[in-house]
């Protein structure tokens, strides 16, 4: 029962928890605004604005600076981490997502002019981020983190 109670106490877990909650709230709402169409996959999908990447791992930086203070071991680690998840949300993971439509793309050309390819599941071209989608994540993952700590 301990550990539950410390999970359910736990500020920074549960700052982070909310800020990753919080964007993808607003990733579907705004994929509904900009598509005119809900996609459920896009509540827990990866890519979109704004980044729940970001938001989670700035709140997470957000929450531990106030709780630990920004010149401690744990902030140091969480503020590194955090670069690394974003440089890679924006690096790799996006580059992915455009190979995937390339890729999604060809094999719709191909299937055009040969019935022989068997139909292949689409991959996913929602995957990484760009860097204002990166940004708008960070800084809604800190006002989550000062707003969270606050209370």
């Amino acid at each position: 029962m301990d550990f539950i109670s410390g999970v359910l106490h736990n500020q920074i877990l549960l700052a982070s928890a909310m800020a990753w909650l919080i964007a993808q709230i607003l990733k579907t709402i705004i994929y509904v605004v900009v598509n005119k169409n809900f996609n459920p996959e896009r509540l827990l999908g990866d890519g979109g604005m704004p980044s729940s990447h970001s938001a989670t791992v700035m709140a997470l930086v957000t929450a531990t600076a106030y709780n630990f203070g920004a010149d401690t071991f744990q902030f140091a680690v969480t503020a590194i981490l955090a670069l690394i998840v974003m440089h890679d949300a924006m690096g790799v993971r996006r580059e992915t997502g455009k190979q995937a439509k390339v890729i999604n793309n060809m094999m719709d050309w191909l299937s055009e002019f040969s019935s022989d390819i068997p139909p292949e599941e689409k991959l996913k071209e929602f995957v990484g981020h760009s860097p204002t989608q990166v940004f708008f994540g960070a800084l809604l993952g800190i006002l989550v983190g000062v707003v969270f700590c606050s209370m």
